[in-house]
């Protein structure tokens, strides 16, 4: 059965060999290791992540024809689960931490990676991610404060995660070939991190922020704090300031102080 990959899965099948086998190493997999990849197309990396020989593999793969290929092209050698990431990865949980591939789908990537952002115990959860974006996502996950593409995903994404970029990758590496550039990065969960109670509460005091990113904080501090002046002052926050100025750790700081705040009327 020949398969054609489904733009609207966002599908683009990484055919280069020679990138396929250095992803597989990043893996540092040994036959002790549960290994999960999402998105994987027709098996290219699957077929260079079984020579590594973990002991446990899944698949998540949403097309079901493709998943019905994966079955029969690796036989008893994977699990494959025919369903969306997003459904899944939350039931998904081992006592022992797993290494992570995905070729996200460039449609929904930023949200497959929030998503396990917002799993708790994150670090007791996986071992590393080695994910694939498009290019200008993964300049948003890396941006630094007082940059253009600084926002919202660069600060949830370094919340738990130290992130690494491997390399861009060409759109003459994939099926079809996409219109622009992509990017391999790795990320590593934390040992410790910024407490927060609650993933949600930092993506809505960013969404606040980067909403209005051209108006001076201000304005976002007073939506979110009726006693803002008082916010500005324990935080030593300059209010003529705007988003892309204040690094990520001011801002986990804002939703720390934030949770508290609500905390008062919730008592």
């Amino acid at each position: 059965m020949k398969i054609l990959p489904k733009k609207s899965l966002g599908q683009n099948f990484l055919i280069d060999k020679e990138i396929l086998c250095k992803i597989a190493s990043l893996g540092n997999i040994t036959p002790k290791d549960i290994v999960l990849e999402v998105g994987p197309g027709t098996g290219n990396l699957t077929k260079e992540i079984l020579k590594k020989k973990p002991k446990k593999f899944i698949v998540v793969e949403k097309d079901k024809n493709l998943s019905e290929v994966l079955k029969k092209k690796f036989n008893r050698n994977i699990e494959v689960v025919n369903d969306n990431i997003l459904n899944y990865n939350q039931s998904f949980y081992y006592k022992k931490k797993i290494i992570i591939f995905g070729n996200l789908p460039y449609n929904i990537s930023s949200q497959i990676l929030i998503s396990w952002i917002k799993i708790d115990n994150l670090n007791d959860f996986c071992k590393k991610f080695i994910l694939m974006f498009q290019k200008e996502v993964a300049d948003r996950i890396l941006a630094a404060y007082n940059s253009k593409n600084y926002g919202r995903l660069s600060i949830i994404s370094s919340w738990k995660l130290d992130i690494e970029k491997i390399m861009d990758i060409n759109p003459s590496s994939f099926f079809p070939s996409p219109k622009i550039k992509s990017s391999l990065l790795v990320f590593k969960p934390k040992n410790k991190h910024f407490k927060i109670k609650n993933a949600k509460n930092l993506e809505h005091i960013t969404n606040v922020f980067f909403n209005q990113r051209r108006k001076m904080i201000k304005k976002p501090l007073k939506f979110l704090f009726k006693n803002y002046e008082q916010v500005s002052e324990e935080l030593d926050l300059d209010l003529n300031l705007r988003p892309q100025n204040l690094n990520k750790l001011t801002y986990y700081k804002i939703c720390s102080h934030y949770e508290n705040y609500l905390s008062k009327f919730n008592t």
